[in-house]
């Protein structure tokens, strides 16, 4: 089957899915069709773009199945204008749909194999307002201003309340928290004033943030 016939089959049955779950947020759902998931994955993996398991990528990292990365972005709500952190660039696929929503994106991860790669693949399809950089984004990115939305791919231990320095009023985090040594929960967090609101939204199979950008890899 030729690659376009399989992004489209593969688009339309991830829409299907979403769909049933509840998902069928237009801007969206366009933002992902114009972001081929099947140039973010391994060519021998292509046919599984789309599919809702996790696919593995360089560095021993993984992706999100589709699946849940497009639920991610629905609850993010990012917003035309609104300036956003990532934190765990892994492929690039997240950043990049959330770059055609988004004002600026600031994606960073803590591997250069996968920054370089995710660079290519934004120069590609010309999203110049993706920023990517190697770094340690455990503490978040201090210096860099405020944001109005902020997704974390790494697990916290404890809640990230840090990071309120780094939101505009109102503004929301959505990270996974470890709520035992084995279970780990999506969360949404939304600044307050001095606080954040918290919301449980669902289980998520995440490991916890490691700290310090790799010096292999």
């Amino acid at each position: 089957m030729k690659s376009g016939m399989v992004e489209k089959e593969g688009f339309a049955a991830l829409v299907l899915r979403l769909r049933a779950e509840g998902i069928s947020d237009l801007d969206l759902l366009t933002a992902v069709e114009q972001t081929p998931r099947s140039q973010f994955v391994p060519p021998t993996l292509a046919e599984e773009a789309y599919s809702s398991r996790s696919i593995p990528i360089d560095c021993g990292a993984f992706m999100e199945g589709a699946d849940l990365a497009v639920r991610l972005l629905y609850h993010l709500q990012v917003k035309p204008g609104h300036r956003v952190l990532e934190i765990g660039t892994g492929s690039g696929f997240t950043a990049a749909v959330m770059g055609r929503r988004a004002e600026r994106v600031l994606t960073v991860d803590r591997y250069r194999t996968l920054v370089t790669g995710a660079q290519a693949r934004m120069d590609a399809l010309g999203l110049r307002n993706v920023v990517i950089r190697q770094a340690d984004g455990v503490n978040g990115m201090p210096g860099e201003g405020t944001f109005d939305r902020i997704l974390v791919t790494g697990a916290f231990t404890a809640m990230p309340r840090f990071y309120a320095d780094q939101l505009t009023h109102g503004g929301s985090m959505i990270a996974p928290l470890m709520v035992d040594e084995e279970n780990c929960l999506m969360v949404r967090l939304t600044k307050m004033g001095s606080r954040f609101e918290r919301e449980d939204l669902f289980p998520v199979p995440y490991l916890p943030l490691v700290p310090h950008i790799a010096a292999a890899m």
